[in-house]
């Protein structure tokens, strides 16, 4: 939201600096985003006079001058073709820093004759965006004068950051109301709020549709016929306002609805009357109806969008834009005033399926005043005669004008209660009647009736907090927290500290942390498994993310994708946050999912390179499991649990026991990566952190080291078995044999081919045993050896290799 001082204080009357009243919006709520000081960047321009005004000699294009600056004759060359004899400028010497760039002007010269200074243009003094020619300054501007006090460019602009749940703020007048209830200053009478008498009825009546009453898109629509008027150019004070916030003067009709808009958050309408057919009708829109906008653009409408038309066709697009067709132009004599109330959530709707931002939709998204469609109209209709004349009609009506007054309590204790600060019940009456609510009763109880333009207000709390920011927030003490325990809580949670465990784990182990959207494309959801109704978003910020995910791969298998199709074919990616099954509390699991495409590593002379599979996505998902407490030995392998969207047979689910699942691993499904527009392998693992037990608490100290000072022995086994016994067994079974002596077992040999029957194959591992008491006698070793083998042949029904 853009204003400039002056401009508020049409509103304000108060002596208070620009410093001041900054730093009071800041305090109040309405916080300070900018404050630009254009005098300042105006400083070095002056007010000159052009004496003489001749032919360059060597450019046809080109006049040589000779200006006046006050102090001294100077020679100025200058291409602007509207540049003459007896012209006050603006003036740029040598020295100056123009606008425009920020360059530092210098002498120089042009076509072989010095310069000495720049005549210039609106859009170099960031004044406007005409080029075409230079300024032309007042004939009675004093010579030497700043530019910037003649231009009346000498006022500082105001830009606030406003919240949502302002809308009273969309108007110069309501911010002005908050600072006279801040104390800076007094709110002034608006005058043109007066009823102006209509004098002839409106041949233009106005109607709204029973479809568009029922569902309550447009409470109330008032218009007004205003014959015999005259679009000229607008006031300067008019033009300068607008410019000042960015926004292009157009005409006298058009330039007062930017006014009103800005000036107090009431949008508004102006029709070429002479372009109707016939009565106004507030309607929605067909499906497939078109209409061109102000905007220069084509709009496709569909039957939830509401229009205001005539008989013929749509005028405009309602609460949004207005229609190019209707709009006046300089030949206009006869116009006809919309002011309406329009549903804040049709508005938002229709202005996201259209990607249309406008000042009007800005403001009734949020909320205008309901009031204000009777007293917008007479600002309008004074506005209007005043600067383009004419004469005007009794006001059409269509609907009920609706008047929220909504009453709330406000126990004064409450004030100290909630904000920390002791307020006297005067003092909070006082506030909340210079903010225009209605209060009445007294202590220790007070009521108030919130006033229509503050549908923010639903509650008690929310008096506490007008209360208080007008107060200040600075009032607040400061007041330490009481501990209740004797040592500090920690700031996170075991669960929390996991997580960032996750994330250090994972990125250790060469993967990508990636962030992608909660949300995804319900197309590629569904390869995921069912969608329950729940998971579709009512109002998504886009077509492609209708829907919550999930599964946390879903994103990153997409961004794959798009990497590969980018020449980045070698991919490691994770991601650690939440996945949806359901709408309910408690339907959302946190996961920790990653992927691994292309090669282990880059090109090497060494030969070292090699395509990544299940076993690299395997160890990523064991490691993490040992990091957060289990033993990945302890974990069973269930070939047969992986859901569909892994590649049956290439994947499996990590579990404890049959029920506790902790995750999967494997290729994913080829035909997951052709929807996903993956065109490479890719391996991809998923583990789900809260079902990972939590280790079990241990002190702080940490344990003895207990080294073994004997030397360890390896040996190796080689046995024949079928081709389906799981490798997990085997190292299971070998282990169980000792597990005080055996440290270790590890598979170095896979074989099945030639000289191996059918079905079979022949697997080969080594064992360490690490002796602690004694070195180990080769009795000892053999009597171990003896036992792995029995293990494993009871384990397995394989046989020892001779």
């Amino acid at each position: 939201m853009k204003f400039t001082f002056n401009w508020l204080k049409q509103h304000l009357d108060t002596d208070a600096s620009i410093d001041v009243v900054a730093e009071k919006l800041t305090d109040i709520g309405l916080e300070i985003e900018g404050l630009t000081d254009r005098a300042a960047a105006l400083a070095d321009i002056r007010v000159a006079h052009i004496e003489e005004a001749g032919q360059h000699p060597d450019a046809d294009r080109l006049k040589l001058c000779r200006v006046n600056t006050g102090d001294k004759i100077i020679q100025v060359v200058c291409g602007a073709p509207n540049a003459r004899t007896g012209l006050k400028v603006a003036l740029a010497q040598p020295g100056a820093i123009i606008p425009v760039d920020g360059s530092k002007l210098k002498p120089g010269k042009i076509r072989g004759i010095e310069s000495q200074g720049m005549m210039c243009s609106t859009r170099e003094l960031c004044l406007g965006e005409d080029h075409d020619g230079i300024i032309e300054l007042p004939e009675d501007a004093e010579i030497g004068a700043p530019v910037a006090a003649v231009l009346g460019a000498d006022d500082p602009i105001i830009e606030i950051g406003l919240t949502p749940n302002r809308p009273d703020c969309t108007g110069v007048r309501g911010i002005a109301r908050d600072l006279a209830a801040a104390g800076i200053g007094t709110l002034k009478v608006d005058p043109r709020q007066e009823a102006v008498a209509g004098t002839f009825d409106s041949p233009v009546g106005v109607t709204i549709s029973s479809d568009i009453a029922a569902n309550n898109a447009v409470p109330a629509f008032y218009g007004r016929y205003i014959r015999g008027v005259k679009n000229a150019q607008s006031p300067d004070w008019i033009k300068a306002r607008l410019e000042a916030i960015g926004l292009r003067p157009i005409s006298a009709l058009v330039d007062i609805t930017n006014l009103v808009t800005h000036d107090l958050g009431r949008p508004l309408h102006v029709f070429d009357a002479d372009k109707l057919s016939g009565d106004i009708n507030v309607r929605y829109a067909t499906n497939g109806e078109k209409i061109a906008a102000l905007d220069n653009k084509e709009y496709t409408l569909s039957d939830t969008m509401v229009v205001i038309a005539d008989t013929a066709k749509a005028l405009g697009i309602g609460g949004i834009i207005g229609g190019e067709e209707t709009g006046c132009l300089e030949d206009t004599v006869n116009v006809f005033v919309e002011c309406a109330l329009f549903d804040p959530i049709s508005v938002a709707k229709t202005g996201r399926k259209l990607q249309i931002n406008s000042d009007a939709r800005y403001r009734f998204e949020r909320g205008v005043d309901p009031q204000s469609i009777a007293w917008g109209m007479e600002v309008a209709t004074h506005l209007i005669t005043e600067i383009c004349g004419g004469e005007v009609s009794n006001v059409v009506k269509a609907g009920e004008v609706p008047n929220p007054r909504n009453s709330f309590d406000l126990r004064i204790d409450r004030i100290l209660e909630l904000g920390g600060v002791a307020v006297e019940a005067d003092r909070a009456i006082e506030i909340l009647t210079s903010l225009g609510f209605e209060v009445s009763g007294s202590a220790p109880v007070i009521t108030a009736v919130a006033p229509t333009w503050r549908p923010d207000v639903i509650g008690e709390a929310d008096l506490v907090e007008e209360v208080l920011r007008i107060v200040g927030y600075d009032k607040i003490p400061t007041v330490a927290l009481e501990r209740e325990t004797s040592l500090p809580v920690p700031a996170l949670s075991p669960m929390q500290k996991r997580v960032g465990l996750t994330r250090r784990v994972l990125a250790s182990r060469g993967l990508y942390e990636t962030v992608t959207w909660a949300f995804t494309d319900s197309r590629w959801a569904k390869l995921f498994g069912e969608l329950k109704e729940g998971l579709f978003l009512a109002n998504p910020i886009s077509s492609d993310l209708d829907v919550m995910r999930p599964n946390a791969l879903i994103n990153m298998i997409a961004a794959a994708g798009r990497n590969q199709a980018r020449g980045f074919a070698d991919l490691a990616l994770f991601e650690v946050g939440p996945e949806f099954f359901g709408d309910q509390p408690g339907d959302q699991r946190l996961v920790a999912a990653g992927l691994r495409s292309g090669a282990t590593t880059q090109r090497s002379w060494t030969g070292s390179r090699r395509d990544v599979d299940v076993f690299d996505v395997k160890a990523d998902a064991e490691a993490l499991l040992e990091i957060l407490g289990t033993n990945a030995a302890n974990v069973q392998l269930n070939t047969d649990g992986a859901p569909s969207w892994y590649h049956p047979g290439r994947s499996a689910a990590l579990q404890l026991g049959p029920k506790n699942v902790l995750g999967y691993f494997g290729e994913l499904h080829p035909k997951v990566l052709k929807a996903l527009g993956v065109k490479s392998r890719v391996v991809a693992f998923e583990l789900f952190v809260e079902n990972v037990p939590m280790p079990k608490k241990k002190g702080t100290s940490r344990p003895a080291l207990n080294a073994s000072s004997f030397q360890s022995v390896e040996r190796d086994f080689a046995f024949l078995m079928d081709g389906g016994v799981k490798a997990e067994a085997i190292i299971k079974a070998a282990r169980s044999a000792d597990r005080n002596l055996i440290s270790d077992v590890s598979i170095f040999d896979l074989y099945a081919g030639k000289g191996i029957d059918d079905g079979k194959k022949s697997l080969a591992f080594s064992i360490t045993l690490q002796p602690t008491k004694a070195t180990l006698t080769e009795e000892e070793i053999e009597a171990v050896c003896k036992k792995v083998v029995e293990a494993v042949e009871k384990a397995t029904g394989g046989s020892l290799r001779a």
